[in-house]
């Protein structure tokens, strides 16, 4: 009997690993929720950045970039300078697991990684100065600045445009982390190009300063991925429409729900948001909701899921809708964002050094082999 493959199924081969990685799945959750699945989602922006920095000269093969990272976004740049034969230097937080790491040397990356720090907000400070002593001994390396520099927003246009294909019915909402702000200004702005109306929720967790929740603290935060311990130039307020942040306990029941409920296997960032998705879903059912799945769950599974027995139902959790930052609370907060800005957040600058169209470089030297 002949080997039939279904209907739906097509298969590309592909000259560089970065290329499959940044193939996302699209898995549908409910009528109106959709996950967009990612093996790491910060492909998109080590990819953009790269290919620009190529394009206008700013670096060149053999160059050696240096930036600071809790991990996903450290992997997708050493493939990245993989693939066009760059050096990496990484300044690590005392987050990234052995397995990143290891990973990130054997691709050839070189690795500072901060000492076991409770306060992220230190392990975050520590990292940025490490590299300002990095670049007093070596002006040669060039920093790539994922939390400032909008060059990391340009790779998400494609994912903008696979989204508006394969979601061209409703009206969209996003649903993702802020994290450093590059994927969700990335993706938005794209998106509402061809419709205005196009909303974009972003989640936090308590303790980050991008939104004013730092004077609550959460014990087992360890939610790198979504909240900033330092202002980050890349996070651009006026985008939300909504703001939520969560404690770690209801992130994890997001999580260890997503994996019960669908099968799916991703990090806390993502179970975050399918929480967070789901509570949205249910107030604007003619809207398709779209949840960023940036990453799977390989480094939480000591954390989050060998305690999937305490995880919280999520069908008993609801956030509190509040009105100012001043009600901000614990476990769950919510506010009707609108677009506005942060009165005390500092707005990015373009680079001189780049065109303001921001070119990509549509094929390069691939470096095939370590």
């Amino acid at each position: 009997m002949p080997f039939m493959v279904p209907p739906d199924v097509s298969a590309t081969v592909h000259g560089h690993v970065t290329d499959a990685v940044r193939a996302p799945s699209l898995i549908r959750l409910s009528d109106n929720m959709v996950l967009v699945r990612f093996e790491t989602l910060k492909i998109y922006a080590a990819l953009g950045a790269v290919r620009a920095l190529l394009a206008d000269g700013t670096v060149r093969p053999g160059d050696t970039v240096v930036d600071s990272s809790s991990g996903i976004y450290a992997l997708a740049l050493a493939m990245v300078c993989h693939r066009y034969d760059l050096r990496c230097h990484i300044v690590a937080s005392t987050t990234v697991t052995p397995t990143i790491r290891s990973q990130l040397e054997i691709l050839g990356a070189t690795v500072d990684q901060m000492p076991a720090e409770s306060d992220l907000r230190l392990d975050q400070g520590r990292r940025v100065e490490r590299i300002r002593q990095l670049l007093r001994a070596n002006p040669g390396m060039h920093w790539m600045r994922q939390y400032h520099d909008p060059i990391h927003y340009l790779g998400y246009a494609e994912l903008a445009s696979l989204v508006h294909t394969a979601l061209p019915d409703r009206p969209l909402t996003v649903v993702a982390s802020v994290g450093t702000g590059a994927s969700s200004a990335g993706l938005i702005q794209p998106l509402r190009r061809r419709d205005p109306a196009a909303r974009l929720v972003g989640l936090q967790p308590f303790g980050s300063v991008s939104f004013g929740s730092e004077r609550h603290q959460d014990p087992e935060a360890i939610i790198a991925g979504i909240g900033s311990a330092i202002p980050f130039d890349n996070v651009r307020p006026d985008l939300y429409d909504q703001l939520h942040w969560l404690t770690f306990h209801y992130a994890m029941a997001g999580t260890v729900d997503l994996m019960r409920t669908h099968a799916i296997f991703a990090g806390l960032s993502t179970g975050a948001a399918f929480l967070v998705a789901a509570w949205e879903a249910q107030r604007h059912p003619g809207r398709e909701h779209l949840v960023i799945g940036a990453d799977t769950g390989h480094r939480y599974v000591d954390k989050v899921f060998t305690r999937h027995e305490e995880a919280l139902d999520p069908a008993a959790l609801k956030p509190t809708e509040i009105g100012a930052l001043d009600d901000l609370a614990p476990p769950w907060s919510t506010m009707d964002w609108g677009r506005r800005r942060y009165p005390d957040h500092r707005r990015p600058s373009p680079p001189a050094r780049r065109p303001s169209t921001g070119t990509y470089l549509a094929a390069g030297p691939d470096r095939r082999t370590p």
